[in-house]
């Protein structure tokens, strides 16, 4: 069977996850990290997309983004995969893929989900044991949104600025938020339908969301798609 096209939405937020092969690891040297953040700053400005919070682990990242049009993310993910994994092989005197297999997507309701998306992706060090506090680990823009350094890759989502009337409540009350953590349910689904590629949110968003586009959004809809409104 043909595997489904990746869900792609103008407009609405996005959960990337793009994972090593193997789970080998995707980044040995600072420089490596640093890379791949100066590849996505240039091709999502490019290709028109909306980065609002990333985590580069050692086999794997995660992007929240929102694009403005239905083929940004398509390419800048291949734009910055192909660059990335030229130039690594050349560091690293090594040849052959990187990746495992395509980047893994799929929409998430903005008011249900996008500030949990956020969280979960800031405490992906945490939960792999590598801090204790997801403001020690140094890949992640986490640090942009406690007020620790300003991230140029990062536009912060509008329901980021509703946090707060100042920057400072604004750093506060989302730091207070990732401290608190999310719950277990969330954390499953939010990985779930990222590698899925089914869309995540309430039945009025999944309706709407396959109003627009034919691709089927979601797992337990029967049949066809629904026609597209004119």
């Amino acid at each position: 069977m043909a595997r489904q096209p990746r869900l792609t939405v103008p407009g609405y937020a996005h959960h990337i996850i793009q994972r090593g092969n193997n789970r080998q690891a995707i980044f040995t040297t600072s420089a490596d990290y640093e890379l791949l953040l100066d590849l996505l700053h240039e091709h999502a400005a490019r290709q028109q997309v909306a980065i609002h919070g990333y985590v580069l682990m050692s086999n794997h990242f995660h992007l929240l983004a929102t694009p403005e049009t239905v083929e940004g993310i398509p390419r800048m993910m291949q734009a910055v995969g192909r660059r990335y994994v030229r130039t690594y092989n050349l560091r690293q005197q090594r040849t052959g893929t990187l990746w495992e297999g395509r980047y893994r997507s799929t929409l998430i309701q903005t008011e249900r989900y996008l500030l949990a998306c956020m969280a979960y992706i800031d405490l992906n060090p945490v939960r792999a044991g590598l801090v204790a506090d997801p403001a020690d680990y140094p890949w992640s823009s986490h640090h942009h949104y406690i007020g620790r350094r300003v991230d140029r890759l990062i536009t912060p989502h509008g329901l980021y600025w509703e946090m707060g009337n100042t920057p400072f409540a604004r750093d506060q009350s989302y730091g207070d938020m990732v401290r608190a953590g999310i719950g277990q349910d969330q954390q499953r689904a939010l990985t779930d339908s990222a590698l899925r590629g089914w869309a995540l949110g309430e039945p009025d968003y999944v309706a709407e969301l396959q109003r627009r586009t034919e691709r089927r959004v979601a797992k337990d809809q029967p049949g066809r798609p629904l026609a597209k409104k004119l």
